[in-house]
């Protein structure tokens, strides 16, 4: 098989084609991991990191490239003033009436300006670019109504919460439109939304195909239509839902939280292996951060044998912390593009 670049290896491996090999995503590390690597490699920038290990992947998100500009400077989500916590009580905590909820300053599609994000991803042209708005309405409604009143409310008045998904996900859906449109040049539509505990879904099966799915399928029928290929991020336990994502679409599961229940490598692969792309699966809880070199390069030669080949190493969260050794995500790499 001849060489591939970057864009097509992963293409390939998303198109479960057979690529040249397994692809590698180094993530998106913390900054101040960033800072403790380019030092000590004797490089300046994020990007030089990225280019050193000349990993395959380039995540641009347009939230992170001054995307929202709302004429008096408020942000996309004007919804945090004087919260901390998700468990705390949220603006639609005590609503009853869908009607209350059609009154909020939503935010607008047409306030978003992609001229940076386009000029990221086209400085990647050899590259794998993930892009697309984040797209994070579960997180949103968690932040809406407080996470445990959001919870509560699918039972208790399912109208409002109903009515205020609508909002959100519609907002994301004019967003996403706007920009398959003025940034066509991207590869893979990357969303996310956290609906995964250590143990478990945060909501029943049932709940998830009633309030959540709906929109992860409007907005992949839209991705697809554009002719993106869909990756699905969620941290956490989420095995219990992988069919319904696979029949909504969803081409790639991100971060694979190996450590979380249902998620290693063997259940995975016994489950889904053939039907779905893994992204990630390289455990950030415990292995990148205590183990040998040694010890990482083996798990990230089992995860290939298991998960391969349809298969893009990555640690198991994208944000890599500054608890994770150099020597570690070095040892990562080489296991990644050994034959």
């Amino acid at each position: 098989m001849s060489c591939m670049n970057s864009r097509e290896r992963i293409n390939t491996i998303f198109n479960r084609a057979g690529a040249d090999r397994c692809g590698l995503w180094l993530g998106n590390p913390d900054k101040a991991t960033v800072e403790i690597y380019t030092k000590a490699l004797g490089l300046s920038a994020k990007d030089e990191l990225f280019s050193y290990f000349n990993d395959d992947c380039r995540w641009v998100l347009p939230e992170h490239n001054n995307a929202y500009k709302h004429p008096q400077g408020k942000p996309m989500w004007d919804l945090y003033e004087g919260r901390k916590a998700l468990a705390e009580r949220g603006l639609f905590a005590d609503c009853e009436d869908p009607a209350e909820v059609d009154k909020f300053a939503w935010p607008s599609a047409r306030y978003l300006d992609f001229t940076q994000a386009r000029t990221a991803v086209l400085k990647c042209p050899d590259k794998a670019v993930f892009s697309g708005m984040w797209t994070c309405f579960f997180h949103a409604m968690c932040d809406f109504f407080g996470m445990e009143e959001y919870f509560m409310k699918m039972h208790t008045n399912p109208d409002v919460v109903e009515a205020a998904t609508e909002h959100a996900v519609n907002f994301y859906l004019e967003a996403n439109e706007k920009y398959f449109n003025e940034v066509p040049e991207f590869d893979i539509f990357f969303m996310g939304n956290d609906f995964g505990s250590q143990l478990d879904l945060l909501v029943s099966p049932e709940m998830f195909k009633k309030f959540i799915l709906p929109g992860f399928i409007k907005n992949i029928n839209l991705a697809k239509k554009y002719g993106k290929k869909v990756m699905l991020h969620s941290c956490g336990s989420i095995s219990r839902i992988i069919p319904l994502l696979i029949d909504a679409g969803v081409d790639a599961i991100h971060p694979i939280q190996a450590k979380a229940a249902g998620m290693d490598a063997v259940s995975l692969a016994k489950q889904y292996k053939g039907k779905i792309t893994f992204v990630g699966g390289v455990d950030t809880q415990e292995l990148l951060v205590n183990a040998t070199p040694a010890q990482v390069k083996d798990e990230v030669k089992r995860l290939k044998d298991v998960l391969g080949p349809d298969l893009v190493i990555s640690p198991s969260h994208e944000a890599v912390l500054p608890n994770v050794p150099l020597a570690n995500i070095e040892a990562m790499v080489l296991g990644a593009l050994e034959q």
